[in-house]
């Protein structure tokens, strides 16, 4: 299949498809941490330009995780979070057969619809907790693949907060699709 994963500047996804036979592209307005095939660019104008058969949508959570609630009323004053949530609409509407839009927990959900599943690392095989909600079309529900229950992950503070110390990086640290998740995406939704 032609596999798109729209703003992934990790390359774990693209390199999970690709390690499975795939022709993936990653796209987003950072360079690549891994070689691979990867424009250095605006997606929307990469899928007008191209044909995919599937498409592992990251789109940015800044403006529209819960997490953040805190800003929503600066956000939603100065056009970002409409912005964010048209850029994710956008995304659900491009003209391509499958599609997985990933997100945390956000106004994704009361906004534009609910997602069709919530997923966490430690269903995948990581020590982390990270709720994240899949919205599909055309794919089946992403199946655990390997189980790790725990009170506390590794990830967490005591009283249950991400670990990750504020730094300018913290985000693109906190971003990143765990690998046993990018695995599961492509062994169960590379199928033609």
């Amino acid at each position: 299949m032609k596999v798109l994963i729209a703003c992934e500047y990790s390359g774990r996804v693209r390199d999970a498809f690709t390690a499975m036979g795939h022709d993936a592209t990653s796209v987003d307005l950072l360079p690549s941490e891994t070689e691979g095939r990867h424009i250095i660019g605006d997606v929307l104008d990469v899928i007008k330009s191209e044909h995919f058969d599937l498409m592992i949508a990251h789109p940015p959570c800044t403006d529209l995780a819960t997490s953040g609630a805190k800003w929503f009323a600066e956000k939603r004053a100065d056009g970002r979070q409409q912005k964010a949530l048209q850029f994710v609409q956008d995304l659900m509407d491009a003209p391509i057969e499958k599609i997985a839009l990933e997100n945390p927990v956000s106004i994704i959900s009361s906004h534009i619809r609910k997602p069709d599943q919530y997923i966490q690392p430690w269903q995948f095989g990581h020590d982390a907790q990270k709720k994240t909600g899949l919205w599909l079309k055309n794919l089946p529900l992403l199946r655990e693949t390997n189980v790790i229950h725990k009170e506390r992950y590794a990830n967490q503070t005591p009283s249950g907060q991400n670990k990750l110390a504020p730094s300018p990086d913290r985000w693109k640290d906190r971003s990143r699709t765990y690998e046993g998740i990018a695995n599961a995406m492509a062994s169960q939704w590379g199928v033609n």
